[in-house]
């Protein structure tokens, strides 16, 4: 990831390029006062609009142009070429959009200019007033795109966060490493939610959901009215259960306050042991190592994420840590914890000044079940996001919906699935239609090795290898009785969104 814009290069679109430059279906990168721009042709249309992701500032031209629209080669968001609107998470912000004017057979791009991106469902006159339970990913999404479709009434945050919305997957990597600084971490400025009529509500905590007066009660006693509801209480993490669980050097790492707390305790700190090679655990590890701390993986598995990713990307990703210094110690557990020593069932002691948990999260849903919601590993949903009670949301960690590419229900904790049921949930409780549909994807980044993942395969009975993981360059696909289940790529972004569109033609 770079906060830096692109390099420009290519032609100089101010002067004119020929339009034959410019074939069907394909971009052309160049220029225009002085910012990346693309070029590109659908049918007998062309389009020009900014070339640089406003998710991370990832480069567009080397994305998947896919009909009318463009899709970012690091993190799968999607732009309309038409009207430079960001359509899918995790970008929330449009491109610029630039006027085309065609001279004989050359092509030059004007001024830029505003187009109105597409309303997709005409506000429900009966909704007057939404709530948001829970101010991450999903709510934050959701709040967004109630205004972006033109919805006129109440829009009402309440998160028992102290801090606004922010980029939480940023926490476990470039931030807690040293390589972002804390102004990265907002998703929006203050003066953005009161811009849009957002009422963001701090540190406030929802303690009860009437179902029948459509009310939510508060831990202060107050009460907030609603209309629609959506659901968006994420996950918490699964605390350990061991002697000095509770000492002041042990962490977790969910909120900002978790990743300050963590960045504050490395200044004092040579050694730390990660309880858990899960991904928050191994990011973590990672992080910790690019601040020059000792570092050791506690696990009880053979080798790391081998139940997600299997045994090839397992090792590879061992390789990737040990050759950064990172000391793996699996096949067992930590059984206590003191002041400076981890203890671990093996019988080892492993010095520590730093202790973090990273054994697991589990979906905060018993706000959901105190309300009578149908609860199944998760909160319950149709196609739709709504959870067994009209009127009612649920999107997130929390949320376990029917796939259609697996064809079967799940429920996945990934930051751009949950923006992406946050946007779709809140055109569905406008009274809008739309199945969310998406395939999931998330990515993980091991110092500057990043695996990306399009689909869900919880089980596979076969895995088929294109390339070299110990190269870092590999498509590896999980199948099930000959069904592609998942599509997880190494080097190969392209190939991951040309996955991820296979998906959703299927």
């Amino acid at each position: 990831m770079s906060s830096n814009e692109q390099q420009l290069s290519g032609p100089d679109f101010a002067r004119g390029v020929p339009a034959s430059d410019i074939a069907d279906g394909k971009m052309l990168l160049g220029q225009f006062n002085g910012e990346a721009v693309l070029l590109a042709k659908a049918g007998a249309e062309i389009f020009a609009v900014g070339a640089t992701c406003t998710h991370y500032n990832g480069p567009l031209a080397e994305g998947l142009m896919v009909g009318d629209t463009v899709r970012c080669p690091w993190h799968h968001a999607c732009f309309s070429l038409r009207t430079g609107e960001a359509l899918r998470a995790p970008a929330l912000n449009p491109v610029s959009c630039f006027r085309i004017e065609q001279s004989g057979e050359t092509v030059f791009v004007r001024e830029k200019i505003e187009k109105s991106p597409k309303q997709q469902v005409k506000p429900d006159s009966h909704v007057r007033s939404v709530v948001i339970v829970g101010g991450g990913a999903a709510g934050n999404a959701a709040a967004e795109m109630l205004r972006r479709q033109e919805f006129k009434g109440t829009v009402t945050i309440l998160s028992a966060d102290d801090a606004l919305p922010y980029d939480r997957p940023n926490l476990s990597k470039d931030y807690l490493a040293g390589n972002a600084s804390e102004d990265w971490i907002p998703l929006r400025t203050p003066d953005f939610y009161n811009e849009q009529k957002i009422d963001v509500r701090l540190k406030t905590r929802v303690v009860a959901i009437d179902t029948v007066e459509r009310e939510v009660t508060l831990a202060d006693g107050s009460h907030v009215a609603f209309d629609a509801l959506l659901l968006a209480t994420g996950a918490v993490p699964v605390r350990l259960d061991i002697p000095g669980a509770g000492l002041p050097h042990v962490h977790y790492l969910r909120t900002l306050d978790d990743s300050r707390a963590l960045i504050a305790n490395t200044k004092n700190s040579k050694r730390a042991v990660v309880i858990g090679a899960s991904f928050i655990g191994l990011e973590t590890a990672a992080s910790l190592r690019a601040r020059d701390i000792e570092v050791h993986v506690v696990g009880p598995q053979s080798r790391p994420l081998e139940r997600v990713l299997g045994a090839e990307l397992g090792d590879m990703i061992r390789a990737i840590h040990e050759e950064r210094g990172v000391v793996f110690h699996f096949g067992t557990t930590a059984v206590a914890i003191d002041e400076d020593m981890v203890t671990l069932k093996s019988g080892d002691r492993i010095p520590a000044d730093l202790v973090v948990a990273g054994i697991g999260v589990q979906p905060d849903t018993a706000l959901a079940k105190a309300a009578g919601l149908t609860i199944d590993n998760g909160v319950v949903v149709d196609q739709y996001l709504q959870t067994s009670v009209p009127g009612i949301y649920a999107a997130g960690d929390i949320a376990r919906w029917p796939d259609p590419h697996s064809g079967a229900p799940i429920r996945v904790e990934h930051w751009v699935v949950a923006e992406r049921q946050g946007q779709a949930a809140a055109i569905n409780m406008l009274g809008g239609r739309q199945p969310f549909d998406a395939a999931p994807f998330f990515w993980s980044q091991h110092f500057d090795v990043t695996v990306s993942y399009v689909g869900h395969a919880e089980k596979w009975d076969k895995i088929e290898i294109d390339g070299d993981p110990s190269s870092r360059d590999c498509k590896v696909t999980y199948l099930k009785s000959g069904r592609t289940l998942a599509v997880a790529t190494v080097s190969r972004d392209i190939e991951s969104l040309r996955a991820e569109v296979e998906f959703e033609s299927s």
